[in-house]
């Protein structure tokens, strides 16, 4: 009786393997199985034979009918006195409910089930990205025809800190091209080293809540030193780990970041594994490219953190990038653009397109600057920045007239600039957060632009229509005499260069920017400016002969006095003023910073942009945003 119901028993097991899925059936509880019954040695025999028979079959339907993986059911008689180990596979009849069934040989017994090993590997591993997602991926950052040159530049930039003492808080940059991605992503670790030193080993510090309450406390009470050569290994390695899961949580809108790295990395081989691999197609990334997903910021941080050092390899810069572009996801990345047909990566050069700027500062890969949304009509709008960011952006192309930033780039939460030139990306910033606190007048400026920004449906050319100046004096209470309105509407457009010489005629009680008590004041602060990219120097400390060039970036100390807002010619003549007269009245004296100590240098002209009329100075070579 007992050897025909085992008969039917496995009759059922090979039932249910041809047919794909187990029957709904109720499944025998397995907190209570019944006490194990003792076999006789022939019974024990005939078991074992049955077992062998089961699994042979078992493995011929699989090679042949069933290449993928199957669901058994757990309908076993209860389980056999422990038997010594053997080598033959288990029977079908023993595989769990939740295990898959691979047409591979089952593994030797190792104390982990296959299924936690084969999650342990997916953990490890990542995902493969379909070859159609990694062709739209290919396409989106190089395009079509990306040349060998560019290539190289992308897939040979690590995200390294600087070995060179005096930079050591710094990115080095050794090729043309990734500056874009390292200097964001340098602008976000200098916000964690500046403002977070305390903080870096809580793996939650680069959520919203909690950077927002650390902001106000290092507001009002802030001191930091400008000695980066103390800064220790692991607190730079947290502080760019907090800085990528930001960054990446950004572009996920919060809810998730998207880990890319390669396949078959083991953690201290990457050197060997990458050594002689070759990305130059879509192909080729597709067959090496592996993704994993977090909605936890702390499984993200402690993923990333174990994975350093392949983003300190050569591939880093771009694999840092496809994870941005992944956890933004590649449709909404074509819906923020203005031109989704153009690569994200400009040619000829290999520069790091705006757009990718953007998506790294705002979590959006749209192209412009400006605050918020450019409607041209009929339907067709330009899309900018939408919200405050972390850390902000200026610009040499606006004190060229080329493009307009807006107040959301310009005075973002933390006081760090991203510096973009024609070519190239460097970092500006500051070490207390209150060199962006305006006074009463500089809030008022501030309220008055962006309500004439609001109107300028210019592209950043600065005038507006008579009916938009209108409704920029009713948001802003400015009262102009009739005959002064009169005179700036006679054109029939308002340039902001003339309503802003009218407001500094016009009295503050009028809303205007005329200050009849003189005690507007100066500002006077310290700024520090970056360039990442390894440029030659000369050594004096070489042991032999003399100095040798050596390759490091380049860390610079401005200091920054920014004049009353009085309009050129008045500050000037309070200038000559001074100078003349031997005055020695310090209400003059204060307002005129000495004209012998200021330097110009293309990076001024981006200053300017954030602190008009400012003045700055430095000791050393001229600060270089190329």
């Amino acid at each position: 009786m007992a050897d025909r119901e085992e008969d039917e028993e496995l009759q059922m097991a090979l039932r249910m393997s041809l047919q794909g899925s187990p029957p709904a059936q109720p499944e025998p509880k397995r907190s209570k199985p019944p006490p194990p019954v003792a076999e006789s040695p022939e019974a024990e025999a005939r078991r074992k034979q049955r077992e062998l028979m089961a699994a042979a079959a078992e493995k011929r339907l699989r090679a042949t009918a069933l290449p993928a993986a199957v669901s058994v059911a757990r309908s076993s008689p209860p389980p056999p006195p422990p038997q010594p180990a053997v080598v033959e596979p288990p029977p079908a009849a023993e595989v769990s409910k939740e295990e898959k069934v691979e047409p591979e040989p089952e593994p030797e017994p190792t104390g982990v089930s296959m299924e936690e090993d084969r999650e342990g590997e997916e953990e490890e591993e990542g995902e493969e990205l379909p070859p159609d997602v990694a062709d739209k991926l290919w396409a989106m950052v190089f395009g079509g025809g990306v040349s060998k040159a560019v290539l190289a530049q992308w897939t040979n930039q690590g995200i390294r800190f600087s070995s060179d003492r005096e930079t050591t808080m710094g990115l080095v940059q050794h090729e043309g091209g990734p500056c874009g991605v390292l200097a964001t992503v340098q602008a976000y670790v200098l916000k964690y080293l500046l403002f977070f030193s305390d903080d870096l080993s809580n793996p939650e510090i680069s959520s919203p809540l909690y950077t927002l309450g650390q902001r106000r406390f290092y507001q009002s009470s802030f001191s930091a030193g400008d000695d980066f050569s103390s800064l220790t290994d692991d607190r730079k390695t947290r502080a760019l780990v907090h800085a990528m899961v930001e960054i990446l949580f950004l572009c996920g809108t919060g809810k998730r970041a998207v880990v890319a790295s390669i396949a078959c990395i083991n953690r201290g081989k990457t050197d060997a594994v990458l050594e002689g691999l070759s990305v130059e197609s879509a192909m080729d990334l597709q067959k090496v490219l592996r993704t994993s997903t977090f909605t936890s910021r702390k499984d993200a941080f402690d993923i990333l953190l174990a994975n350093i050092p392949l983003f300190q390899s050569r591939l880093g810069a771009m694999l840092f990038l496809i994870s941005a572009l992944l956890s933004r996801g590649l449709e909404y990345i074509q819906e923020d653009r203005d031109d989704p047909s153009q690569p994200l990566v400009t040619a000829p050069f290999g520069h790091a397109s705006q757009e990718i700027v953007n998506l790294l500062l705002c979590g959006e890969a749209v192209p412009n600057v400006f605050d918020g949304k450019m409607d041209l009509g009929g339907g067709m709008s330009l899309k900018g920045i939408p919200n405050n960011v972390e850390v902000g952006f200026l610009t040499l192309l606006e004190s060229l007239n080329l493009c307009k930033v807006g107040q959301y780039l310009k005075c973002p939460k933390w006081p760090i600039w991203v510096v973009g030139s024609e070519s190239h990306y460097t970092v500006l910033f500051a070490l207390n957060p209150n060199v962006q606190e305006e006074n009463e007048l500089e809030e008022r400026e501030s309220r008055i632009r962006r309500a004439f920004d609001a109107q300028d449906q210019s592209g950043g050319g600065g005038f507006i229509s008579v009916e938009g100046f209108q409704q920029v004096l009713r948001d802003t209470d400015i009262n102009f005499p009739s005959d002064k309105l009169e005179d700036l509407c006679n054109a029939g457009i308002i340039v902001w260069s003339e309503f802003w010489q009218a407001l500094l005629q016009l009295d503050k009680r009028a809303g205007g920017m005329k200050d009849p008590t003189g005690l507007m004041g100066k500002k006077q602060f310290t700024i520090f400016h970056f360039n990442g990219i390894a440029k030659s120097v000369l050594n004096g400390n070489a042991s032999a002969g003399g100095s040798v060039p050596i390759q490091r970036p380049r860390l610079c100390k401005l200091n920054v006095t920014v004049p009353p807002r009085w309009t050129q010619d008045e500050y000037l003549a309070d200038v000559v003023n001074a100078s003349t007269s031997g005055s020695k009245d310090d209400n003059i004296l204060s307002l005129a910073p000495p004209v012998q100590t200021s330097q110009h240098a293309p990076l001024v002209d981006c200053i300017r942009t954030r602190w008009p009329r400012a003045v700055c100075s430095w000791a050393g070579d001229v600060p270089s945003i190329v």
